[in-house]
């Protein structure tokens, strides 16, 4: 979509994802490789009560889920920022999340491109907020 043709509050919900716990694992020795994303015993003994994917990892999933509904598509040139990132409750494996973009701000330029603003909500199927931040993108206005 080109800049333009979104509107300042308009959402767009995902489709879900399950989050498993091999992917949690490999996901987090890679990239957060912290005990309470790895290691099944150790994450039994935190306030958690077992593994929890790292919170980069949910954002990265958000972020994903939002990608895959095709609204950037092509007119995406790249982004900005991501701002008021907030990891509200942990994501177990065997959680369905699923995101809404709420569009917060559209500024459009003269050269043919535009800033769009777009806040990112992740649910798990408990209906819980598990994640948010705001997205700053630059894209195609023509």
């Amino acid at each position: 979509m080109k800049v333009r043709e979104f509107k300042i509050w308009d959402t767009y919900k995902t489709d879900t994802m399950e989050v498993t716990k091999e992917h949690i694992i490999e996901f987090a020795t890679k990239y957060d490789p912290q005990y309470l994303h790895i290691n099944e015993e150790k994450a039994k003994q935190t306030r958690f009560k077992g593994i929890i994917a790292s919170g980069v990892h949910t954002l990265a999933m958000s972020l994903s889920l939002w990608i895959d509904t095709g609204k950037y598509g092509e007119d995406l040139i790249a982004g900005l920022e991501i701002n008021d990132i907030k990891f509200l409750k942990p994501v177990y494996p065997g959680d369905e999340i699923y995101s809404i973009g709420t569009v917060l701000d559209v500024e459009e330029k003269q050269n043919k491109t535009g800033i769009l603003t777009l806040r990112l909500s992740t649910f798990n199927q408990r209906e819980e907020q598990v994640f948010q931040a705001d997205f700053v993108v630059l894209m195609k206005n023509d």
